[in-house]
């Protein structure tokens, strides 16, 4: 263990009294599982964002995986050392029985945002910003990872949205044959992959099919298919036909481009890019003038 995981172990082993130890100094943004705050550390006079997963959605999660020796969602985020991945600096209980992380703070807006928005911060930035949740996501699974909830909330970019950052490593799993059976349904129902939909074998490919959607919608403004309400019914739907063309909603997206995001939304697994190294390397050659 390094001298960092060290002192991030300890500072996770011991209860820790949130009111007395950090200043909220924006009301939380709640989550599916968690609150998030931004706040200041009296210790260290820090701004940092805080995580405080509500006890009872966390339990329910992991009781999924009981007897697997899953590693708590602090620990696998403290383990990326990424300049694009969220750094977490410690994790731990707080003195009410619940998990907290504690990162950097992100100023930026998420990818989702600017989506909605369809905000021209964009403009000119889509393959950087298509590169990087790439590169993110490559990391993730070159340390054995499954995120298995990619999906454009969970990229927050820079203000100017000339850089981005992966984040919420709540559903994270090790791509190891246990987590990976059927019927562990978990994730954003709109960017589902069909064999996380239909409950079948799935593995890191599942996050490439989540990949290539966000990436779609980061270029159409719109989802490859028909957006759900969030029950997952609409998800059964995902591959059944094959979405637009991206040159119907962005015309001058590079064919290169296009058909590498194609690829990714492939519903049949063995026909999918197999990693997202493959992903990278048939982008290589794009330069930023070609979007």
């Amino acid at each position: 263990m390094g001298i960092s995981s060290f002192f991030k172990s300890i500072l996770a082993s011991d209860k820790v009294d949130i009111a007395q130890r950090y200043e909220i100094l924006r009301d939380a943004v709640s989550g599916t599982m968690s609150d998030f705050h931004m706040a200041r550390d009296r210790q260290t006079e820090q701004i940092v964002g805080l995580k405080i997963l509500d006890k009872q959605k966390y339990d329910q999660l992991e009781a999924r995986f009981r007897g697997l020796d899953k590693p708590s969602e602090g620990k696998i985020a403290t383990s990326f050392d990424h300049p694009r991945i969220v750094t977490t600096q410690s994790y731990g209980i707080t003195t009410q029985g619940e998990q907290f992380l504690v990162m950097e703070f992100l100023q930026g807006p998420g990818l989702n945002s600017l989506i909605v928005e369809r905000s021209k911060l964009l403009d000119g930035q889509r393959l950087t910003l298509v590169r990087q949740a790439a590169e993110a996501l490559q990391v993730v699974h070159d340390s054995g990872y499954i995120h298995r909830d990619i999906c454009p909330r969970n990229y927050v970019c820079s203000p100017d949205a000339t850089s981005l950052k992966l984040i919420d490593f709540g559903l994270t799993v090790p791509a190891r044959p246990e987590f990976m059976q059927p019927g562990i349904r978990t994730g954003t129902p709109n960017y589902m992959a069909p064999e996380v939909v239909r409950r079948k074998h799935t593995d890191q490919r599942l996050d490439i099919f989540a990949f290539g959607v966000s990436m779609y919608e980061m270029f159409a403004f719109e989802l490859p298919w028909q957006r759900g309400s969030g029950d997952g019914l609409a998800a059964m739907n995902h591959g059944l036909t094959r979405p637009p063309s991206l040159t119907k909603f962005y015309p001058q997206i590079h064919p290169v481009l296009e058909e590498a995001i194609f690829k990714c939304l492939e519903p049949q697994v063995e026909q999918r890019t197999a990693s997202m190294q493959d992903f990278l390397q048939e982008i290589a050659p794009l330069r930023q003038e070609d979007r």
